[in-house]
């Protein structure tokens, strides 16, 4: 260990929070977290204790640490989460175990929405947060939150009386009216939000709703909201993993690349990522992915389905970004702090020109091509103005033609990582997308256009007369006996 690594650990802070073990590249080779950074942290360089041969490994190439500290074992478990993703350090991958990650699953869609973990993630419409590798950890935290945010983590077919989880003040009592549907994921909402590190924000609006209701006088729903006050406040103290508000972006290594090598004003807040997906110019979609602070803000999300199919990316990127810069979309959702386009200098000059055309000429674009996974800029239109110094330093190069810079950098650089986990994740929310559209095109029948006509006559249509041909042969008699006469008449006559 070197003598400024020596000195530095001197400084470790006592706070729960997330470190970063670095290697002599400047590369982050491990993120763990800790409940406490100066006891956890320390534990790495300790001779006298018994590690296995890949954590001496990890010990042998860290050259430096940095950490951030959050308020509670809570954040620090899901902070971790984050940066991993981010970074994809390669410790973390070799150290962890065989077993499956573990996710956080929330179906806030259905009639009656549950909380659970599970270690596969299935495009079933529900909400995925994750992966975490300590799956332990994951079901304490939500053993913890669910005091405070009551959940339900089944639903018992039949049953019609709260159940006794909802005396314990764990379930919301769907059961029996005790509360609506509406007031229920209210409150997902707000565990969905503290999951995702919005803790404060959260604080400030339980704090609103705990006024409004004493100045209306409704003590006992005051005293409900100044009970969850207290257990948000308590977080810091409950244990999870034993060993300030997300997060000071100032510390965030990536952000602070970025902001050097493109000479941004100011650290980007809101990034927003852009990709489009189809099959050959049909079910053509795009999607915007949302980061704040450098973090996966899925609530954010949004996704487009094209006015026109049409095989020209070019084309498609314009649209998407005409539309996202409507000032009725700026209205809705503000305005990004730096946008991404997934893909080379066609895409990314279509989008200038899409944002020209809207007046946004302020805003810094960029796009990250996929083969040399090389940062394209316009030096003229993008605004961002390259700085040397900073390139040289993150040991990459730049290439110049006439209208497009293209910057190399390092795959290994954190800049790269953030840039790249943004753009894999507008690809993959793309993709989603234009899977469930091509599977609902597939699946479709022309039974479908008829007006009364619903998934569940289909089926009962379908089994009567074995397929859409059989339905369409059949006679209107023999039809009127299965759906009535006017249904009947209307099938007929397609």
């Amino acid at each position: 260990m070197n003598q400024e690594l020596t000195n530095k650990l001197k400084t470790l802070p006592r706070e729960p929070g997330v470190y970063f073990h670095k290697d002599a590249s400047g590369e982050i080779i491990y993120v763990g977290k800790a409940a406490r950074l100066n006891n956890r942290v320390r534990q790495y360089f300790q001779k006298s204790r018994t590690r296995d041969p890949k954590t001496d490994a990890l010990v042998q190439e860290i050259h430096d640490t940095d950490w951030m500290v959050v308020e509670s074992e809570l954040e620090a478990l899901f902070l971790e989460a984050e940066m991993i993703r981010r970074y994809m350090p390669r410790y973390n991958i070799l150290l962890r175990d065989d077993k499956a990650l573990t996710y956080i699953r929330i179906d806030y869609n259905s009639d009656y929405p549950t909380v659970s973990t599970t270690r596969r993630p299935l495009d079933d419409g529900a909400k995925y947060f994750g992966p975490y590798f300590s799956a332990g950890a994951v079901r304490q935290a939500l053993k913890i939150l669910r005091k405070i945010f009551p959940f339900a983590t089944r639903r018992v077919v039949g049953q019609k009386r709260p159940s006794l989880h909802y005396h314990l003040g764990l379930d919301p009592g769907l059961e029996g009216g005790r509360t609506s549907l509406e007031e229920y994921k209210r409150n997902l909402r707000r565990l969905m939000a503290v999951i995702q590190g919005k803790k404060t924000a959260i604080r400030r609006d339980i704090e609103k709703d705990m006024l409004a209701a004493a100045k209306s006088q409704q003590f006992e729903e005051a005293a409900h909201y100044r009970n969850q006050l207290r257990w948000l406040d308590g977080l810091g103290r409950q244990v999870i993993f034993s060993d300030k508000e997300f997060l000071d972006i100032s510390k965030d290594h990536a952000l602070n690349e970025l902001v050097d090598l493109l000479g941004l004003p100011d650290f980007p807040r809101r990034i927003e990522g852009y990709d489009i997906s189809h099959m050959q110019g049909t079910d053509v979609v795009a999607s915007m992915v949302v980061f704040t602070n450098g973090v996966s803000d899925k609530a954010q999300y949004r996704k487009f389905k094209t006015r026109r199919d049409h095989n020209n990316d070019f084309y498609n990127m314009h649209e998407t970004l005409t539309r996202r810069l409507s000032e009725k979309n700026v209205k809705l959702w503000g305005l990004p702090s730096l946008v991404l386009i997934d893909g080379g200098k066609g895409q990314l000059g279509a989008a200038l020109r899409a944002r020209d055309e809207q007046n946004q000429n302020q805003l810094p674009f960029i796009g990250l091509a996929k083969r040399e996974e090389q940062i394209v800029l316009s030096p003229t239109l993008s605004n961002v103005i390259v700085n040397e110094q900073a390139l040289h330093k993150l040991g990459g190069f730049m290439t110049q033609s006439e209208d497009f810079v293209l910057i190399n950098l390092p795959h290994n650089t954190n800049l790269v990582k953030l840039l790249q986990r943004v753009r894999d994740e507008s690809h993959r929310f793309a993709v989603t997308y234009h899977s469930t559209l091509k599977r609902n095109r597939q699946t479709h029948s022309s039974l479908d256009d008829i007006p009364g006509i619903g998934p569940v006559t289909k089926r009962k249509l379908l089994r009567e007369f074995g397929s859409q041909r059989g339905v369409m042969a059949a006679s209107e008699q023999e039809l009127a006996a299965v759906v009535g006469e006017k249904l009947a008449a209307q099938i007929a006559a397609k």
